[in-house]
């Protein structure tokens, strides 16, 4: 699914009341105050839907592959995120129909 495709959805979930123009900013503001908050290491949680987090992953020791010599990879900030049950449960249930 592409951002075009979820502002489809959104624009027809809401009904005929507004434009696909005006709920393109909707999402885009959405996924802009998502950004901003992980940028800021804070934490964001959507009940029924997840949360987003930032967790640091420490230095490490890995091997160059074409030469074998080892390399430290520094720590680093990544975002994650963490499904609630709900969705989990929604997904392996469609995961079985399908099936």
């Amino acid at each position: 699914m592409t951002k075009a495709d979820l502002v489809e959805q959104v624009a027809a979930a809401i009904g005929p009341g507004i434009t696909k123009k005006d709920c393109a900013l909707v999402v885009d503001g959405l996924l802009n105050a998502i950004k901003n908050a992980l940028s800021d290491h804070s934490h964001i949680e959507i009940r029924g839907f997840g949360t987003f987090k930032v967790r640091k992953r420490r230095s490490r020791m890995a091997r160059n592959p074409r030469t074998g010599d080892p390399v430290e990879v520094p720590s680093r900030a990544v975002p994650i995120f963490k499904p609630s049950k709900d969705l989990r449960a929604l997904v392996s249930e469609q995961a079985k129909v399908q099936v």
